[in-house]
C-alpha cells in the first residue's frame, strides 16, 4: 500500500514541475526582444526555452519535450496564431530538440565543462533544424498572410546580401537563432545550480 501512495505521489510531484515549468515558459513567450540588427520585427528573441531545458536537465530529455509541447499548447490557447499553428508546431519541435540534445549529452557528463559542451550541441541542433523548418514551412506560410517580397524587403533593409528566401535563412535565421540559443543557455548556467534542487526527482 505504501509503495502505491510512494508511486502516486511521485506522479504527481512529476505532473506539478511540468506544469509549473510549462506555465513559466508560457509566460516567459511574453517577454520578446527585438533584434533588428539581424531579424525582422516579427522575429523575437526570447528565453521560453529556459523551463523546457531545465525540465530536461533535471528531470530527463522526455519531460523536456513534454514541457515543450505544453508551453506551445498554451501559446495556441491564449495567444491564437496566425499560421495554423504551424509556427507552434515548428516552435515545439525546435524547442525539445534543443533540451532533447542538450539533456541527453549532459546525463553522460555531468560536469560544467560537459554541460557547455551539451548546450552548444543542443544550439547547433537547434538552428540547423530552425533554419530547414523556416525555410520549408513558417516562411512559405507567412507568405500567405504577407507578400514574400515583402518579406524579403525587411531583410534586405538589415543587410543587401539578403535577396531571397535562401539568403534570409542565412543572413538573419541562422545568426537569430544562435543568439537565442546561446543567450538561453547563458542564461541556463548562471540559473541552473541554484534552481535545479526544486525540479530534480
Amino acid at each position: 500500500m505504501n509503495r502505491v501512495n510512494t508511486k502516486t505521489m511521485i506522479r504527481t510531484q512529476d505532473m506539478t514541475k511540468i506544469g509549473m515549468l510549462s506555465v513559466i515558459g508560457f509566460i516567459l513567450m511574453y517577454f520578446q526582444l527585438p533584434l533588428s540588427f539581424v531579424a525582422p520585427p516579427f522575429m523575437k528573441l526570447d528565453i521560453s526555452d529556459l523551463p523546457v531545458l531545465m525540465g530536461a536537465f533535471t528531470m530527463g530529455p522526455v519531460f523536456g519535450i513534454i514541457i515543450a509541447a505544453l508551453k506551445n499548447i498554451l501559446a495556441l490557447i491564449f495567444k491564437g496564431t496566425m499560421t495554423a499553428g504551424v509556427g507552434e508546431l515548428s516552435n515545439f519541435i525546435i524547442s525539445s530538440t534543443f533540451a532533447f540534445v542538450a539533456s541527453y549529452i549532459y546525463r553522460n557528463h555531468r560536469t560544467y565543462k560537459g554541460a557547455i559542451i551539451a548546450l552548444t550541441a543542443g544550439v547547433i541542433s537547434m538552428t540547423i533544424l530552425a533554419m530547414a523548418s523556416n525555410y520549408f514551412v513558417v516562411f512559405p506560410l507567412y507568405g500567405k498572410v504577407m507578400p514574400m517580397d515583402a518579406i524579403i524587403a525587411m531583410g534586405s533593409a538589415i543587410t543587401p546580401k539578403i535577396t531571397g528566401l535562401f539568403t534570409m535563412m542565412i543572413y538573419s535565421v541562422l545568426p537569430f537563432n544562435l543568439i537565442k540559443g546561446f543567450t538561453t543557455s547563458a542564461v541556463m548556467m548562471l540559473v541552473y545550480k541554484k534552481i535545479s534542487p526544486l525540479f530534480k526527482n
